[in-house]
């Protein structure tokens, strides 16, 4: 049988397969919150009736609370199905046929698949060895085809972060980009460049409400630009694609700051302990300002991934990463949750060690 074949870019597209699966381990490969949501969040879920299910969501009312709690105007505010719309729909908006997306690896994986979408080009930025930000090796890559420049901040699998000065030198250097500061570990890291959104005419900063909130199974972020620029990328984003159930929960987790600034609290303190316990073990990790850790294990990381889900631990194996050969990814999650992730790490490595000498 014969089907009709996808454009030329979608059989060229990479894929994109989540390591989902046993549920009921300790997840730290998702940079999720390990625990749950705001209690406030529950009450609301729990007064959600079947006739709401019935109705299309309205999303403005919620974007103009959002962007108050942003300090910014609701023209300049969009809410999005997660950060992964946010991302393909600003690609969608300014990428065309030889365009360039100026992309510093290793980063997020998706901000590769969605541009793989579109006619533009992707041009990779390598970090050095210790993984922080190239900028100057980024200020280099600049060309008159340089349309979007993608940072994550803080960047995910590293945990680096970019100076604040430097975004703006960027945004300076390439007046004809959109310039994309992805903050969706913003609460571990407690820097933003929010406040210079419609102060820079080509900024557009992207937010998600996975992370610290807890919302990730409802999928909701936010694009925050200028309002000239959120225009056009009205016109490519959905009206629909966030859903009713989360604008009814947003607000109720934009309110309870004493839940999200508890469990902010809870991480930082996490981190601190188990980056002094991977001290302790020797093993090489990169400074992080977000939830999660990059560790180096070497050419044994696959069967250190797999031993420590054998423990009821999952961790995420970044080693096809640009860079990253050899390295984990650890979420950090509360206290409680990173003692047992040491115990079973501890436990992991000296049955590595133990088999390598046997």
């Amino acid at each position: 049988m014969r089907y009709p074949s996808p454009r030329r870019r979608v059989l060229a597209m990479k894929e994109y397969h989540p390591p989902l699966g046993c549920r009921d381990a300790l997840r730290l490969d998702f940079n999720e919150n390990t625990l749950a949501c705001s209690p406030a969040v529950r009450e609301v879920l729990g007064r959600i009736s079947a006739g709401d299910l019935t109705r299309y969501p309205e999303r403005e009312p919620v974007e103009a609370a959002v962007a108050a709690h942003l300090g910014l105007s609701p023209e300049q505010v969009a809410l999005t199905n997660g950060v992964d719309e946010a991302i393909h729909v600003l690609f969608g908006t300014f990428l065309d046929a030889d365009d360039e997306l100026l992309l510093p690896v290793p980063t997020y994986t998706m901000y590769e698949v969605y541009a793989s979408a579109t006619d533009a080009c992707v041009v990779s930025v390598q970090a050095a060895d210790d993984l922080k930000f190239p900028f100057e090796r980024l200020i280099a890559a600049i060309t008159p085809r340089t349309r979007v420049i993608a940072i994550a901040n803080p960047n995910s699998p590293s945990g680096s972060v970019i100076a604040r000065e430097q975004i703006m030198e960027i945004a300076q250097r390439a007046p004809g980009a959109v310039v994309l500061v992805d903050e969706a570990y913003f609460h571990f890291h407690g820097e933003t460049v929010i406040d210079l959104v419609g102060e820079v005419p080509n900024l557009v900063v992207a937010r998600t409400f996975s992370k610290a909130y807890g919302l990730a199974g409802l999928r909701i972020g936010v694009l925050a630009g200028p309002a000239e620029l959120m225009r056009w990328m009205r016109r490519v984003l959905s009206p629909y694609s966030v859903n009713s159930v989360a604008l009814a929960c947003l607000p109720a987790a934009l309110k309870d700051q004493s839940y999200l600034d508890w469990y902010v609290g809870e991480v930082l303190a996490a981190r601190e302990e188990f980056e002094a316990a991977l001290d302790a073990e020797g093993i090489r990790r990169w400074p992080s300002r977000a939830n999660f850790v990059l560790i180096s294990i070497g050419a044994r990381h696959a069967e250190f991934a797999k031993r420590m889900r054998d423990a009821g631990v999952l961790v995420r194996d970044r080693s096809s990463d640009p860079g990253c050969d050899g390295c984990v990814r650890i979420t950090i999650g509360t206290r409680e949750q990173m003692r047992d992730a040491v115990k079973a790490l501890n436990e992991t490595l000296a049955e590595m060690r133990g088999g390598a000498q046997s």
